[in-house]
């Protein structure tokens, strides 16, 4: 006998504040921390979906705490149905809007629904989604370096297999970032690809002139050049770039993409799965990016994101940027420089002694 659609018992979130293994240092500062907030939807099937998201900073943790808690007791008796779940959302938060810690919370209540689903029917959820778990090409991705001070780093991600690097610019003035562009071009080789995130800390005239003069040392994208709003602008430092323009990662939901899209604003996209509706808004924008031919990478999220990429048609790279290894039970693997989802559900399992440890308490 077919069991029922299983329903959301209860909501629970947690905030953390973990120690990382590389801080982030980006051309606004230096993320020293991970801000997390753990999501846990109880179903009636005696099986809970885990999710996590990235809070950026100390003071969204209990706003996020509490709005998921909030949202989540609406939920309780609700069918985890993520699509009909994210209308509802939808229609809750139309006045209001999606950006923010309310689009966070909802892709983050989005990608649980699927890590219930995928447990209760013992497969990844890759497999739900039509696809198999396959090897990404994932490249290791950097705040702000120095190819001296970091040289040991930057060879460790060679040696792990990674054949593309990414690192921040705009903290300096445009000597600096080709000063460090080309060190670390002559480090890694021809080889590997090299890609440069500036953060949106550019206008596009500067944005258009650091872009000439990196053009040189063969980067692989431009990211983010100019503010993420700014689509006219991203599409008028694209127009100009020898260099590929990658974006995407703070655009929100599918109707975000839709108008960037539309806009030419860029090359690549590259979403975020806390930021674009979870796995279910993902979909949406991978069937956009087929549709205009744009390659798609990810943003964060290294272990759900090798899910989405086995079934994105246009599929590029996946970010590796470790923030949540320390709590989880299976952290995502490297292996020759690729990334492999696992199950069942987005494989995500706490270590329950290390989330203890963490823990902010409000």
């Amino acid at each position: 006998m077919r069991k029922p659609v299983p329903a959301i018992r209860s909501v629970k979130a947690r905030a953390l504040v973990v120690p990382l293994k590389r801080p982030v240092k980006n051309a606004f500062g230096v993320i020293d921390v991970g801000p997390l907030v753990l999501i846990d939807v109880e179903t009636d099937q005696g099986v809970t979906g885990h999710s996590y998201i990235f809070a950026y900073t100390r003071l969204t943790l209990k706003p996020l705490v509490y709005l998921l808690e909030d949202i989540g007791r609406e939920l309780i008796g609700r069918p985890v149905a993520p699509s009909d779940l994210m209308a509802a959302m939808d229609a809750k938060f139309r006045l209001l809007g999606w950006q923010g810690l309310v689009g966070m919370a909802v892709s983050g209540l989005d990608m649980a629904y699927w890590d219930a689903l995928g447990k209760l029917a013992g497969k990844p959820v890759v497999e739900l989604l039509g696809g198999s778990p396959k090897p990404i090409p994932a490249y290791d991705s950097y705040g702000v370096v120095d190819p001296v001070t970091d040289e040991r780093a930057l060879r460790h991600s060679l040696e792990q297999g990674f054949r593309g690097i990414k690192i921040k610019g705009g903290d300096g003035d445009a000597a600096n970032d080709e000063r460090v562009v080309k060190g670390v071009r002559e480090l890694i080789g021809p080889d590997v690809a090299l890609m440069i995130d500036f953060n949106q800390s550019l206008d596009p005239t500067e944005a258009t002139r650091r872009i000439a003069r990196l053009a040189p040392y063969d980067l692989h994208w431009i990211e983010e050049p100019v503010p993420q709003e700014n689509l006219a602008g991203h599409a008028k430092v694209r127009a100009a770039s020898p260099t590929p323009i990658q974006a995407g990662e703070n655009w929100w939901f599918p109707r975000g993409f839709a108008e960037a899209i539309a806009a030419g604003a860029s090359d690549f996209i590259m979403p975020d799965l806390m930021k674009c509706g979870g796995v279910t808004g993902w979909q949406a924008v991978a069937a956009q990016a087929e549709a205009a031919n744009i390659p798609m990478s990810s943003h964060l999220f290294a272990e759900a994101s090798a899910h989405m990429l086995a079934v994105t048609p246009t599929v590029h790279w996946l970010e590796y940027l470790d923030f949540a290894s320390i709590i989880l039970a299976h952290p995502a693997k490297i292996v020759d420089g690729t990334v492999t989802a696992r199950g069942p559900g987005l494989g995500l399992e706490w270590n329950e002694p290390a989330v203890a440890k963490y823990l902010i308490l409000y």
